[in-house]
């Protein structure tokens, strides 16, 4: 009798090893991208947090002849600038649990599921529209701070309170970055997520 070999048999070994070890790079590949974009949210989302918090000040008022009142400002007399803070801390403490959850996927890249990296990208693309949404809205509010709106009589107020409006600029500056990172990681996503549909 003589036996019949597949004839898939001499390469499947090693072209599924071969396989493997591409796969395992562009793993590795990605995630350090991952990492490194998740560290650059939470460094960016805590300095935006500092310089918020940090935004307090008082000034002395006229309010008669003679006569002054100290007024403090500080962001959370404004709902917009709470839910700013808000959103960056939500945005500083994702990113702690998923980088260290990229971390884990970089030391054991067999733990790269599909599902895993799906739930990354519905999750970062939910934060990106919450973190768009706060930066416009306290962004919105501090203009009108610097520049005021006479068609509603709204006073701009940082021409008294230049440091506390300083602070705001440089928060809401800095709030564009977790927004880029956050784009920059969909984006990466969707094309490691679309390299696996094409396989």
């Amino acid at each position: 009798m003589t036996s019949i070999t597949p004839p898939h048999s001499t390469l499947s070994t090693a072209s599924l090893e071969s396989e493997y070890k591409g796969i395992t790079g562009d793993v590795k590949n990605h995630v350090v991208v991952d990492v490194v974009l998740r560290v650059m949210l939470f460094v960016t989302s805590l300095i935006g947090i500092i310089l918020m918090i940090n935004s307090k000040q008082t000034k002395s008022i006229h309010v008669a002849p003679g006569m002054t009142i100290p007024m403090a400002a500080k962001f959370s007399q404004s709902p917009a600038f709470i839910y700013y803070v808000a959103t960056l801390s939500v945005t500083c403490f994702y990113s702690i649990i998923t980088g260290v959850l990229s971390v884990l996927i970089m030391l054991k890249p067999k733990r790269s599921s599909t599902r895993l990296l799906f739930c990354f990208l519905i999750l970062d693309t939910l934060l990106f529209g919450i973190m768009a949404s706060a930066t416009g809205a306290a962004g919105g509010v501090a203009y009108i701070g610097f520049k005021g709106n006479s068609h509603t009589k709204w006073n701009m107020i940082c021409n008294m309170y230049d440091s506390f409006c300083g602070h705001i600029a440089g928060s809401i500056a800095v709030s564009l970055l977790p927004s880029i990172g956050l784009l920059l990681l969909i984006w990466l996503y969707i094309f490691v997520l679309s390299k696996k549909i094409v396989r």
